[in-house]
């Protein structure tokens, strides 16, 4: 029986398809453990990452971000199929002794017509007659500089803003002081576009992506979250503070709770919305929506009425509302106050959810909210760190 044939027998108790065509290791016994190990490793890619036994642990920071990519790539929403995509093992490149490149295709087919939902590519090191597996980043970007500014490092081709970046670095210290959240690592990979983060990452194609061309993907594992970017913006010339306490709030609360009213009247206060500062925000506001001492905010509020420039620069009457209560209850309470009314539950129709805990924290209800804004607006004025 001829190697192939002999691992194509091998291949049909197991998930992953091997082709006739592809070239596996010579070493028959390696061949069957490439295999054995890589079906392994895919069986095990829906658990946590951490717990996949086919990643050293000094690899698995890098490999759960592609490894989540790779999470329910079987599935077809279109098709309402589970498993109308297959796995296929592509190519496999042996680099020396115990290192491997491996190629992966996701594949379907509907009348005839085949499918391609995605393509991976892995790196495999071959250790104590077993194969491990890993994500290319490290390898991808070996020649990439790197600049460690406190708990944040920097992994950049050419040059890298250290202003800015120092910034970046300040603000997420501030977040998460503000959050009470453990101060966590942070390592930044700036890729010029999102076909260059999937390249680095190891997706070599990935239909929910097609044609987007910049994004940014990341994964979390033992405190450190791992941001590969891909926004124009190699250098680090630039962030959005905004966008920051998002995400910094994310890592602190539970997103299913987060209310997202307050949250925005969280990035209002602190950081303004599309580089307008909140000094501006409340003035824009103030000149636009509150003149009038017996308007019905009540209705503004649930109507997320928009005063800003445009449709895409939105500034929503709920979110500055919010930012002025946030203002109050952390003058009067502490941001563990404010934390609070922000997980409060995802907006919903009525706010029950908001309105139980913003009474309970300040008094104010539906009955008095237009009488209690419109106090708000009166005293408000610009937030200082």
């Amino acid at each position: 029986m001829s190697l192939n044939l002999g691992l194509l027998s091998f291949a049909q108790t197991n998930s992953l398809i091997i082709p006739t065509n592809v070239v596996l290791p010579k070493d028959t016994l390696v061949a069957k453990q490439l295999v054995k190990s890589l079906n392994g490793f895919l069986s095990q890619k829906e658990s946590p990452n951490k717990e996949n036994t086919y990643i050293l642990k000094d690899d698995l920071l890098e490999t759960s971000i592609l490894l989540d990519e790779m999470k329910g790539i079987e599935k077809s929403g279109k098709f309402k199929d589970n498993n109308f995509y297959k796995g296929y093992l592509t190519n496999v490149v042996q680099i020396d002794l115990s290192n491997f490149i491996i190629q992966l295709s996701y594949l379907g087919v509907n009348e005839n017509t085949p499918i391609l939902c995605a393509s991976f590519e892995l790196l495999a090191k071959y250790k104590d007659d077993k194969f491990y597996f890993l994500s290319p980043l490290k390898r991808n970007t070996l020649s990439w500089q790197t600049k460690k500014i406190g708990n944040s490092t920097f992994l950049y081709k050419k040059e890298l803003n250290t202003k800015v970046a120092t910034e970046y670095v300040k603000d997420i210290a501030f977040f998460d002081k503000k959050l009470d959240a453990p101060q966590g690592n942070i390592v930044w990979y700036g890729c010029n576009d999102m076909p260059e983060v999937m390249k680095n990452i190891g997706v070599l194609y990935k239909l929910e992506y097609n044609g987007r061309s910049v994004g940014t993907i990341n994964a979390n594992e033992n405190n450190t979250a791992l941001l590969v970017n891909g926004t124009y913006n190699t250098n680090f010339n630039a962030f959005d503070p905004h966008d920051l306490w998002h995400e910094r709030a994310r890592n602190a609360i539970a997103p299913n709770s987060i209310n997202k009213p307050v949250d925005e009247g969280c990035a209002y206060l602190y950081e303004g919305s599309w580089g307008i500062s909140w000094s501006q925000i409340l003035k824009t506001f103030k000149d636009k929506v509150a003149s009038n001492p017996n308007s019905d905010w009540l209705s503004l509020y649930d109507g997320f009425y928009n005063f800003g420039e445009s449709k895409e620069k939105h500034l929503i009457v709920s979110y500055l509302i919010n930012a002025l209560v946030v203002e109050k209850i952390e003058k009067e309470k502490g941001f563990s106050a404010v934390k609070e009314l922000l997980s409060c539950g995802k907006y919903e129709k009525g706010n029950e959810n908001y309105f139980k805990v913003l009474e309970r924290l300040t008094g104010i209800n539906k009955a008095n909210f237009n009488e209690n804004v419109w106090n708000l607006i009166k005293k408000s004025g610009k937030q200082q760190r």
